[in-house]
């Protein structure tokens, strides 16, 4: 051994620590968060929570709040109907995702993964963005140390696109139809099961059934005869958020979501929320001779 004196290191001076920044709250997917979470916990129907908290957001912003316009409402209403349609594949995904089995996980951060998963693999938000709001979601409704979790384990989904991802996570359609179908359509056993039945046990035109369950359904607004016109409402909705119907002359398709209540017309009742075969029969009936 060597007795000269070991070499030390140069000591290295204090970094100081990055400041805490808050977390940015996002209102729309604060809202959207809201309502998986009265789904889950009350058994609440989607389409009877949404509407008052598109309203109270929208309240919000008239009264000096975050703001909350057009856009923004079409973004919750696709973010909480999204997850929900497609949230037995993001379940299975999440599942190969995380370290323990998927029960384990508290339903909030569960809910959070899902609307992290649905914009990673289920719109055209940017795999940045929607990695970054989901964690700023977690660290405003879950606290910092769960929205590691979160981070860690939206960044492993964001490694494949969809099909990739269903590619792994269903089980060959050889070795069990109804759980392959299931997954990739996200359908529980069961409705699998059903329907196939209902189209008779054969393999033409199931898939197509499935996928045809999980598109998104567009609101269709009636404009009240007398009281309201669709021109209207098209004028009201703006350029681009809205077409003229297909077969019903008071038809207006709002091809981006958003909140119908939003509209002066609905407000006041001179327009409302009807389906175009809905339309077409009350015109039917209106139009039908009547004696005595």
């Amino acid at each position: 051994m060597t007795d000269q004196p070991r070499r030390r290191r140069p000591h290295a001076p204090n970094r100081p620590g990055k400041p805490y920044r808050r977390p940015q709250k996002d209102p729309v997917r604060i809202l959207a968060f809201e309502a998986l979470r009265a789904v889950d916990e009350r058994d609440a129907y989607a389409n009877l929570v949404l509407p008052p908290l598109l309203r109270k957001a929208r309240e919000s912003a008239e009264a000096g709040g975050p703001r909350f316009d057009a856009r923004d409402a079409a973004l919750a209403t696709e973010l909480v109907y999204g997850t929900l349609r497609h949230q037995g594949t993001y379940d299975a995904i999440i599942a190969e995702c995380v370290d323990r089995p998927l029960r384990e996980v508290d339903p909030p951060v569960l809910d959070v993964l899902n609307l992290g998963a649905h914009q990673l693999l289920g719109t055209r938000i940017p795999t940045h963005a929607a990695v970054s709001a989901s964690v700023e979601l977690a660290r405003v409704v879950l606290g910092d140390g769960r929205a590691k979790f979160v981070n860690a384990v939206l960044r492993r989904i964001a490694a494949h696109d969809l099909d990739g991802w269903l590619e792994r996570v269903a089980p060959p359609y050889d070795e069990d139809p109804e759980e392959h179908l299931g997954v990739r359509h996200s359908h529980p056993r069961w409705v699998v099961s059903a329907l196939w039945d209902a189209l008779g046990g054969g393999s033409s035109g199931i898939e197509e059934l499935l996928a045809a369950d999980n598109e998104r359904p567009e609101v269709t607004l009636v404009a009240r005869p007398g009281r309201s016109t669709a021109g209207e409402l098209l004028d009201a909705v703006g350029e681009g958020a809205a077409v003229p119907g297909r077969w019903s002359p008071y038809a207006v398709r709002l091809t981006e979501g958003g909140e119908p209540g939003a509209l002066e017309a609905v407000r006041e009742g001179r327009a409302g929320v009807q389906d175009e075969g809905s339309q077409l029969v009350a015109l039917a009936l209106a139009n039908a001779p009547l004696e005595g």
